[in-house]
């Protein structure tokens, strides 16, 4: 009987195995089908997501980036927010279809998820105060802010072993953290703390008192992030990106958010679009 009863069981996790595999590829069919492309993306981490003030819409690169790919399958685009802690679960658990948030693409991440190609590509950096940081050799032993579930934590945490890392709940409150001095520098991309130094410059209070020095401690090449196997979904999503950098539709949104007249200059330097496989 208990031979019976074990045989039993493995069929059933077999059958669980291959309607889970059978299952993995169809978001692509499933968002054609119900005419809707569910996005996780950040809600306050410009120039990436963020909602605009005035016309309360999701604007920023990685906005419009979905947009694209909305638009290419023919569906509309709901817009889902996220944070660096909660957007894996989300799109594990079938809360969204895809996500667009900043994430870097790493051989952990990619054991539980697929990525696209690499569409975005920056390095770790620190915010500070001016003339508070020339070197790592300012930042041992002191407190340094960054996002919790983030790669920045454990990218910091190995370039600068004796200071101690407080997690925030966002890279604004960690940058707010530096402000207020409770750390002397926030840390994440650069393409992401010159989205925060703008916000900065704006202000009257602030404008001229922060920099990011060039001290970079990683590079991180950013993913779509889609569920495990979903395999024609991770095609589209590929095809639509290598078709935006030939069609210049992926260069002119770079210019929108980080060319020289942007609020978040960056240089985008030689990064193309191409059919590569990094952190994965």
């Amino acid at each position: 009987m208990a031979r019976k009863i074990g045989l039993f069981v493995l069929a059933l996790a077999m059958v669980g195995v291959l309607c889970g595999a059978a299952l993995a590829g169809d978001t692509l069919a499933d968002v054609k089908k119900n005419g809707v492309l569910v996005a996780g993306v950040k809600d306050s981490l410009p120039p990436f997501g963020s909602v605009d003030p005035n016309t309360k819409e999701y604007v920023g690169y990685d906005i419009d980036f979905v947009k694209y790919i909305a638009k290419k399958l023919g569906v509309k685009v709901e817009f889902k927010p996220v944070s660096s802690a909660n957007r894996m679960p989300m799109l594990m658990e079938g809360r969204v279809d895809l996500l667009a948030c900043t994430m870097t693409k790493n051989p952990e991440r990619a054991k539980q998820i697929d990525f696209s190609y690499t569409y975005f590509l920056t390095g770790q950096k620190f915010l500070t105060k001016k003339g508070t940081v020339k070197s790592l050799k300012d930042l041992e032993g002191k407190k340094i802010g960054t996002a919790k579930g983030s790669t920045s934590e454990q990218n910091v945490t190995k370039a600068v072993p004796s200071a101690t890392v407080l997690s925030f709940d966002d890279y604004p409150q960690a940058v707010l953290g530096v402000q207020q001095g409770k750390v002397i520098a926030a840390t994440t991309d650069e393409s992401i703390l010159a989205g925060q130094l703008g916000k900065l410059e704006k202000n009257p209070a602030t404008k001229g008192k922060f920099e990011i020095p060039d001290l970079a401690i990683s590079e991180e090449p950013y993913g779509l992030g889609m569920r495990k196997g979903d395999t024609n979904l991770v095609k589209f999503v590929n095809d639509t990106i290598l078709e935006m950098e030939k069609n210049g539709e992926a260069a002119k949104i770079f210019e929108k958010w980080f060319g020289p007249n942007s609020d978040s200059p960056i240089k985008r330097g030689s990064f193309k679009i191409t059919a590569d496989k990094r952190g994965t």
